[in-house]
């Protein structure tokens, strides 16, 4: 529910704030003097499109804000949690900012916020109905979620078991709606992998063909990884083993086999060494510092021997690791720059393969799994339209009714649930068809003629569709929704007038309602009036808004009847339209 909405900078507003309550909220006032413009201002907090004409000539930006009072339900408690939105006492701030430049900021709970956000608390907040939104009933897929709405909400029970039962009937709604999309989903993704499958199946069948000879090709060299790096590090030995020889020999006799090896003069240093400890127990940390020297060069030496032992030239080895390495190279060249390349190649080709020759297995498993997603979805399908089809005989019925007391009596209402492409909402499409005059065949909405008789058709499907509470719904302590109408009573009057009035203030019942108008059969039934006035003052133009008195009230009940000269037959006309509003 709105509590309260200021606009600074805003079109011809320059600073304005005001309180709304519950129950029905009607603004009146002379034409053009800016009821629009707050209907307005309010559709950008619930994520409206935003444009630098908004901004007051003059100022660097506008600024608009609302307090909701909110009862957040788990689905809403989600969102705001997911976007990091605290409530404060139950209530939200909603806040909106338009430059110069027609860039605009958007903040929630003092946090910043997107557009898209706000469009997606909107209808947990509000909803906004002018002849824009009328055009949007003409649309199927609008007319759709109305009569889902109208199947899953709850009647207008007293009794607290019939109210349980009730919600029950609506959750079970929505598990099928949200089972059917499920479905549908599935179904979707299954025909589609299945649909590849025989897309591309020819294509991998002559793919396998060159598959097959890459596998053989390199299963038949069975390279081994680091296997190249090795056999690089023994070709270079077999090419240099006369080299390598010598200079091993000289290292060995170096270290160990000259007279004046290395491990000879260490040993004879040693010997000195031992001599001088019995003398002098002070050169023994010389002497252990030496013995580790001593023990790695004859460690040293013997492993040099070792290595001698095994070199030989072996010309046939070479030619054995010269081909090998040919036959690596080769691979290299065709399928990875290393080996552990080819080997990734050799797996892939392996899995392409796998899946030509699992291929009929899958396209099997898919095909049986498409029939039963699909069997599902039907059966699924024909439920929810079962559903809608008994709900559209019981809306239409209601329609009629509401008609009725809009001074369309002899309307007749017609809802269709035919037959539609398979979506995540079914099988169904919908339309509403109108006839107004007797006789005549039901026609879609767009082809209704009147716009008054579009305005009237509106509430009374919103009248339907919107969930009324008890009657003393007024008393709850939980916030009801923010319903605003804007030009509902466009081309009606009189008597018509009346029953917009009696059922705007019926959906007050249950919802707070923002409704601007002409009418003064309408503003009779007003919970709370607001008069809206446009002046100039220094060459700059001025929009103001007040909640009337009930003094007040009369007056402009009275001007909405006469005009400018407010006639004393005027003020007693307007005394008697609040006296029967005041009594049903």
């Amino acid at each position: 529910m709105l509590v309260e909405l200021a606009i600074e900078n805003y079109a011809v507003i320059e600073n304005l704030r005001v309180r709304f309550h519950r129950g029905l909220n009607l603004l009146s006032g002379e034409t053009g003097s800016g009821k629009s413009i707050v209907v307005d201002a309010l559709a950008l907090l619930l994520g409206g499109r935003a444009s630098a004409e908004m901004v007051r000539f003059g100022a660097e930006r506008a600024r608009i804000s609302g307090i909701f009072e909110i009862a957040p339900t788990p689905a809403l408690q989600a969102m705001l949690d997911g976007a990091g939105i605290a409530i404060e006492d139950g209530e939200l701030l909603i806040e909106r900012e338009i430059l110069l430049n027609g860039k605009s900021r958007a903040f929630a709970a003092n946090r910043p916020a997107t557009a898209a956000l706000l469009r997606d608390l909107a209808p947990h907040l509000g909803d906004i109905h002018g002849q824009h939104d009328q055009q949007q009933l003409f649309s199927s897929t609008i007319q759709a979620e109305m009569l889902d709405a109208f199947a899953g909400a709850q009647d207008q029970l007293q009794d607290k078991l019939q109210d349980k039962l009730q919600d029950k009937l609506q959750d079970k709604l929505q598990d099928k709606l949200q089972e059917t999309a499920s479905l549908y989903t599935r179904w979707r993704a299954a025909s589609a992998e299945f649909a590849e499958l025989d897309r591309t199946a020819q294509e991998k069948l002559r793919l396998a063909d060159l598959w097959t000879f890459q596998r053989n090709e390199i299963e038949a060299v069975a390279p081994s990884a680091g296997e190249d790096a090795q056999l690089e590090n023994e070709r270079r030995v077999l090419r240099n083993v006369v080299r390598i020889e010598e200079a091993a020999s000289a290292a060995y006799a170096a270290l160990y086999d000259a007279p004046e090896s290395a491990g000879a003069l260490l040993r004879s240093a040693a010997k000195r060494l031992e001599e001088i400890a019995r003398m002098d127990e002070g050169i023994l940390e010389v002497l252990a510092a030496l013995q580790p020297a001593s023990i790695a060069a004859d460690e040293a030496a013997h492993a040099l021997r070792h290595y001698l032992s095994k070199l030989e030239a072996d010309p046939a080895r070479l030619d054995q690791v010269e081909s090998r390495l040919a036959s690596l190279d080769k691979l290299k060249r065709k399928y990875g720059a290393t080996i552990d390349e080819v080997l990734a190649f050799l797996e892939d080709a392996r899995r392409q393969l796998a899946a030509v020759e699992h291929s009929s297995d899958r396209r099997e498993t898919l095909r049986q799994e498409v029939a039963s997603l699909a069997a599902a979805f039907e059966a699924a399908a024909a439920n929810l339209t079962a559903i809608r089809s008994r709900a559209a005989e019981r809306l239409a019925s209601r329609v009629e009714g509401e008609l009725k007391s809009l001074a369309m009596e002899k309307t007749r209402v017609e809802i269709r649930v035919t037959p539609a492409p398979w979506s995540e909402s079914g099988a169904d499409s919908v339309e509403f068809l109108i006839s107004p005059n007797v006789g005549e065949t039901p026609k879609p909405l767009d082809k209704i003629a009147s716009g008054g008789e579009i305005s009237r058709v509106a509430l009374a499907l919103k009248t339907c569709t919107t969930p009324l509470n008890s009657p003393d719904s007024r008393s709850l302590k939980t916030a009801p929704r923010t319903l605003v109408f804007d030009e509902v009573d466009a081309g009606v009057g009189g008597s018509a007038a009346e029953a917009v009035g009696r059922r705007l203030k019926k959906l007050a019942a249950s919802s707070q309602v923002l409704c601007v108008t002409h009418l003064p059969q309408i503003a009779g039934f007003a919970d709370h009036h607001y008069y809206v006035e446009k002046r100039a003052e220094k060459g700059r133009t001025f929009a103001s808004i007040e909640e009337l008195s009930p003094a007040r009230r009369t007056r402009e009940i009275g001007r909405m009847l006469s005009g400018e000269r407010i006639t004393p037959e005027a003020l007693r006309h307007a005394e008697q339209l609040l006296k029967m509003a005041a009594d049903g």
